[in-house]
């Protein structure tokens, strides 16, 4: 289920930094020798505009972006694509549009032929088995939940830690994950603002490594490993062992 190649990036824009530029030096490296990118926009409603605002961050990178809502074939696009990358928004207008244009088994078809997979935030979340763990409004209703699988566990994107001195009375991220686990034996890796998951292929074998570091002064870390279970676990650097974990959904936590 690993995929071969990807860049998840927990956010695209930090606090008065342009668009993706804390990230320039690993989009860099990680598109490296590739010179037209693709361009999933469907998170957001003005496609044009969007895709003008990620066209402009790869222009620094000597890269050409080409939006899949503009072209006839979408799914050819991505078939012939050194690299895609799929912006943020909601995702669940996004997991809609991957549905409604039968994107899913294309964009899995050609990561495994290598395409590279780049997303942040939605974009990141839709790498995952089902965007159960997103942040976001139900604003549309998709067909289903089921999101690309391209890695074997989930993430939860600008992943936020309970301030103890808040006076806020709702629920934190670490309490809606612990529900989530109540009905689901799945790991979810919190990453924190500033941060991403890159994962590689090596011959034979993938890795998986956090990288990025968190915006906010006060987090532990760069990301936070939530399990069925287990306590939280602070993160960083390899967390390969997570590519060879099993997702168990809809498997309700004994009584």
């Amino acid at each position: 289920m690993s995929v071969t190649n990807a860049l998840l990036l927990s956010n695209s824009s930090n606090v008065n930094l342009a668009y993706l530029i804390h990230a320039d030096d690993v989009i860099n490296d990680f598109f490296s020798g590739v010179s037209e990118v693709v361009f999933a926009p469907w998170a957001l409603a003005d496609h044009d505009a969007y895709t003008a605002k990620v066209a402009s961050a790869f222009d620094r990178h000597g890269i050409r972006v080409v939006g899949l809502h503009s072209v006839e074939d979408p799914a050819a696009a991505i078939r012939d694509a050194g690299g895609i990358y799929v912006g943020g928004g909601n995702t669940f207008r996004l997991t809609g549009a991957l549905h409604a244009l039968d994107l899913l088994e294309p964009i899995r078809a050609a990561v495994a032929r290598q395409l590279r997979y780049s997303g942040a935030s939605a974009g990141s979340l839709v790498a995952c088995p089902t965007m159960r763990t997103t942040n976001d409004m139900p604003i549309v209703q998709p067909p289903s939940l089921e999101t690309l699988g391209l890695i074997p566990f989930q993430l939860n994107c600008h992943y936020l830690d309970a301030d103890p001195n808040s006076t806020h009375a709702g629920e934190s991220r670490e309490l809606r994950l612990r529900e989530f686990h109540e009905d689901n034996d799945v790991a979810v890796l919190g990453l924190r603002e500033g941060t991403w998951l890159r994962v590689q292929r090596h011959g034979e074998s993938t890795s998986a490594a956090v990288g990025g570091t968190a915006v906010s002064p006060t987090a532990p870390g760069p990301a936070i490993l939530h399990q069925r279970g287990q306590l939280p676990v602070e993160v960083s650097g390899d967390v390969s062992d997570l590519l060879s974990l099993t997702p168990r959904f809809d498997a309700p936590a004994a009584a």
